[in-house]
């Protein structure tokens, strides 16, 4: 009997209006024409407790989170993604793309909201259980580039204004500055279809198996 493949954990990162969300499709289609069953997800959601916690989040205006009680909202629908859908995936030898992971709070509640990225860091250890990604893609944009995309209604972080989103934009690099075995910078900028490419070489380059 064949012993199976071990599964890979790909997260896909960035600042709102990076374009992160529309390259999750055709990296799982591309990932599935070579063969491999793949799992996708977001983080906060694909979980009910996830989602529930996600319209919190993002979507209840009326609400006002202290930074801290944020980032355990989000550890807490962590938590429930990895033990109801990325652990099980990656236990059966799949492939799971996520959009968005713990890199995420390290970020928004840590680099531009004033908390310790290193505090969130621990935390998100025991959230996971030490589960992180193979392999962190991080989809870097400008300001102006990404208000041009926010072409809809903003959720209460996209809100929070300029100096916000350029510290989250600074914070995403330096975390791919200390951390380039595991976080690849792409840019961004470029056609839908050019960012798809680079996101495919990148992916190629780290995982010998697609190679």
């Amino acid at each position: 009997m064949m012993t199976p493949q071990p599964g890979r954990f790909i997260a896909l990162d960035g600042i709102d209006g990076s374009g992160k969300s529309s390259q999750v499709g055709p990296l799982v289609e591309w990932l599935r024409s070579r063969g491999h069953a793949v799992t996708t997800c977001r983080d906060p959601g694909s979980t009910a407790t996830g989602d529930a916690i996600r319209g919190i989040l993002l979507d209840r205006h009326d609400l006002q989170l202290a930074a801290t009680a944020e980032m355990f909202l989000y550890m807490a629908a962590r938590a429930q993604l990895v033990a109801e859908v990325v652990g099980p995936a990656l236990a059966r030898g799949e492939w799971v793309v996520s959009d968005r992971y713990l890199l995420a709070n390290i970020v928004y509640q840590g680099h531009a909201g004033g908390l310790d990225p290193d505090t969130i860091r621990a935390v998100g250890e025991i959230a996971t259980g030490g589960l992180m990604p193979d392999l962190v893609l991080l989809l870097d944009v400008d300001l102006e580039t990404a208000s041009r995309r926010l072409d809809r209604p903003l959720d209460k972080l996209e809100n929070r204004g300029d100096d916000y989103r350029q510290r989250l934009r600074s914070g995403y690099l330096a975390e791919a500055a200390a951390a380039p075995d595991r976080i690849v910078v792409i840019d961004a900028t470029a056609r839908p279809d050019e960012v798809t490419a680079r996101i495919r070489a990148a992916v190629t380059a780290r995982f010998k198996e697609l190679g």
